[in-house]
Order: structure tokens, then sequence, then C-alpha cells
């Protein structure tokens, strides 16, 4: 019985990840709203065209879970730089904490992959945006990345640093999704992401040191 229930959490496992895979890449493909739930089942060789339901839940909860699956890593990764850097004074270190996690994570999924497409989609639909900053956005080390970015720039007002910061953040999923969909495949796509990664760096230097001349 034991050995029965251990076979069966793993069958379940593996589905689930099977499903969030699929899910991945048709979103990243063809956007989450074009895409339904018995599509996914399908892809996912699912006989039972509402395995993501059971699974899942509504779609929302199937992004939520997609979601967090890439946050645990990229939040792991924030935590060494921010160890790395302690209370430093340099914006570039900042945003380094900034871009990397993105990047590194990136770099990891291997060739292809499809999240940062995936990404894209959810910050170009308001509902979505809405959704991935209720998972993420209070996150402790990324709020700890804030902090440290209003330290270094005390000049900016907070309405600008919001302006700035959602810049950034658009510049980089959507920066990152074409390179993405560009990749050659089969390549080696480490130095690729960490080009990426050092010209996402120096762009996001410039944009948050750059003047500002707006008065709002």
């Amino acid at each position: 019985m034991k050995y029965a229930r251990k076979a069966r959490a793993e069958q379940v496992e593996s589905t689930r990840e099977r499903i969030l895979d699929t899910a991945e890449r048709l979103f990243g493909e063809h956007g989450v709203f074009s895409v339904s739930n018995r599509q996914i089942s399908e892809a996912a060789g699912q006989g039972n065209n509402a395995a993501v339901g059971y699974h899942f839940g509504s779609k929302n909860d199937l992004v939520r879970a997609i979601v967090q699956r890439h946050a645990e890593p990229m939040t792991a990764i924030r935590q060494q730089l921010l160890a790395t850097i302690g209370a430093s004074a340099d914006v570039r270190d900042w945003v380094v904490c900034v871009v990397r996690p993105i990047t590194e994570h990136l770099a990891s999924l291997g060739n292809p992959s499809w999240y940062a497409r995936f990404a894209a989609q959810l910050i170009a639909d308001p509902n979505l945006r809405d959704l991935t900053e209720a998972e993420v956005g209070e996150l402790p080390t990324l709020q700890a990345v804030f902090r440290g970015l209003d330290r270094v720039l005390p000049e900016m007002s907070p309405e600008v640093r919001r302006e700035r910061d959602d810049m950034a953040h658009t510049l980089i999923l959507h920066f990152c999704a074409r390179r993405e969909r560009l990749l050659p495949l089969g390549a080696d796509v480490r130095p690729i992401w960490k080009t990426t990664e050092t010209s996402l760096i120096d762009a996001l230097e410039g944009l948050y040191r750059a003047p500002v001349t707006r008065n709002f």
C-alpha cells in the first residue's frame, strides 16, 4: 500500500510537470487567452480533457503555478547577489540584482525554452500583470532590491522611480522574449544569455541614471 501511494504521488507530480511544461510553451507561442485548457491537456498527452482543471483549477491558477515554479530559482539567485553586494552604493550593483536572476535562470533552462515569451505575454495584459505582481511583487528579495535602488537614487521621486521600474521590467522581459525566440536550436545558450545580461545591465544603468526633466 505504501509503495502504491508513492507511485501514485510520483505519477501525479509527473503529470503536473508535463502540463506545466506544455502550458508554458503554448502560452509563450500563442498567448494565454488563445489557448484553452482542453488544448493544453491534449498537447500534454492527457486522455482526460479536464486534466488541467483537475490538477490546477482555473487558467489563472495554472498561470500562477508556472510563475511560482520560475520564481523560486530566481529568488535563490537574487539572494546570493544580495549577500555579495551588501549595502553597496553603486547603482550598477542593484541593476545586476534586477537583471541577472532572469538571464541566469533563462540560461539554465536550456534550448529551446519558452519562459521569457510566456512572461512577456503576462506583462502585456493588465489582469495577468496584476496576477503576476500579486505572486512575486512582495517577495522579500525583490523588496530588498527596491530598497537598495531607493537608497542609491535618493534624488529620484517615488513617482519617477515607479515609472522607471516599469520601463525596466518591460524592457527586460520583451528583450529576453525576442532573444529567446531567435535562439538557434541546439546552440549553447549560456554565452548568448550572458551577452544579453550585460547589454541589459548597461541599458538599465543608463535608464536609472538618466536626468529627470518631467514634473509629476
